[in-house]
């Protein structure tokens, strides 16, 4: 983390996101190095993972597309600079609005997850006299080593269409006016380390072009979602994911056609380790068996370890007396409203100022108003110079 001074915090309120511009300049130049030599290779970056604006525009001036989820990530990116054309939007329930939103910008195209959205974009578009350029989710019911709650490639998740219902959705759009079908889409997951997770993915792509070719269907882009995992557990000593073993497992294993273009949708990977949320010991309270640091940031400001059971690296910035063991828990009304149990922290004192580490992703983003807490606010490097 880039290092300043705690007496730059004195006067922010707490709890609050710290970006590190540095590392996400350097994140971002590591990704357009491992594929600089791929014409054909095409970064969105991932918006549901941080639409905090400065970080959304340092994206965007870098040369990235977006993935969106939703129309208001739609907004957030063009508000931010991303160029429409290369704009993509998926989720498994896009409303009419949203729809009529991609179709008035005229992004790049719609990630279509059921023969009923299809029909609904193809009506939409009808009314605007348009052509909407779609791709077709499928679900390849690959597995991922991660966290059952951020796997989305099985037969048993919402997301995607079926293998068997391919080549008969592709049909049913090839008999539409108002829709044009430009490639595939897949996502396996979230915060994926095993590269073999990957090559297995591309093993599921190989066989699926193999049958499509078969039925005389070429597909023009080939779209592979993101899923690249960072290490919470060493952000220090790993502050930039291997991206190249990540691209080079798709340059090895997934054969492309002639003139195939080749999506990706990295989100946590591009700014998860750049992104800390800095909070404030209100209390140090020991209790019969524990030692408790309550912090002023809770579950409404960084939900991932309520959620997932997820670690993140914890640091007292304030002091460097011995370590202490302490559960590190927020005022919120709930159980659950844990960062860490039995956690080793240099020694707490009321005030001092608390990091936790790689929060980069979901973390600002997540954040809610529950218990009629005020949100987070975000600031960068420049921010506090």
């Amino acid at each position: 983390m880039h290092k300043i001074s705690a007496d730059k915090f004195k006067d922010i309120r707490t709890p609050f996101y710290y970006y590190d511009t540095e590392l996400l300049t350097q994140t971002l130049e590591a990704i357009k190095k491992e594929i600089e030599d791929k014409p054909n290779y095409h970064l969105h970056y991932a918006v549901k993972a941080n639409a905090n604006p400065k970080v959304l525009k340092l994206i965007s001036q870098a040369g990235f597309g977006a993935d969106c989820v939703s129309g208001g990530e739609i907004r957030a990116s063009l508000a931010a600079g991303f160029p429409a054309e290369e704009i993509v939007y998926a989720g498994v329930g896009k409303s009419d609005w949203e729809i009529n939103l991609g179709l008035d910008a005229d992004i790049a195209y719609f990630n279509v997850e059921s023969i009923a959205e299809l029909e609904v974009i193809n009506e939409l578009a009808a009314q605007k006299q348009k052509v909407a350029r779609v791709s077709f989710r499928i679900n390849p019911n690959v597995g991922a080593h991660t966290h059952a709650n951020i796997t989305t490639g099985l037969a048993e998740n919402k997301f995607g269409i079926a293998m068997e219902d391919m080549e008969k959705v592709i049909g049913i759009a090839a008999g539409m006016n108002h829709v044009k079908f430009i490639g595939l889409h897949f996502h396996i997951g979230s915060q994926i380390l095993e590269m073999d997770d990957f090559k297995a993915l591309c093993n599921r792509i190989n066989e699926l072009q193999d049958r499509l070719e078969k039925a005389g269907i070429s597909v023009e882009n080939i779209n592979v979602g993101g899923g690249l995992g960072i290490d919470y557990q060493a952000p220090d000593a790993n502050p930039i994911p291997d991206f190249k073993a990540y691209f080079e497992t798709y340059e090895k294993n997934l054969k492309l056609r002639d003139g195939q273009h080749l999506h990706f949708e990295l989100g946590r990977a591009v700014v998860g380790q750049c992104g800390s949320l800095i909070t404030r010991v209100l209390y140090v309270k020991q209790a019969t068996v524990k030692q408790f640091a309550i912090v002023d940031a809770g579950m409404t400001d960084l939900l991932r370890p309520a959620l997932y059971h997820a670690y993140h690296q914890i640091e007292n910035l304030s002091s460097e007396e011995a370590e202490e063991v302490y559960d590190v828990v927020g005022p919120i009304c709930e159980s659950s409203d844990v960062f860490a149990k039995e956690y080793k922290l240099n020694k707490c004192h009321r005030g001092d100022l608390i990091a936790l580490r790689s929060a980069g992703a979901y973390g600002e983003i997540m954040a809610s108003q529950y218990n009629c807490r005020e949100l987070p606010l975000g600031y960068t490097t420049e921010d506090l110079l």
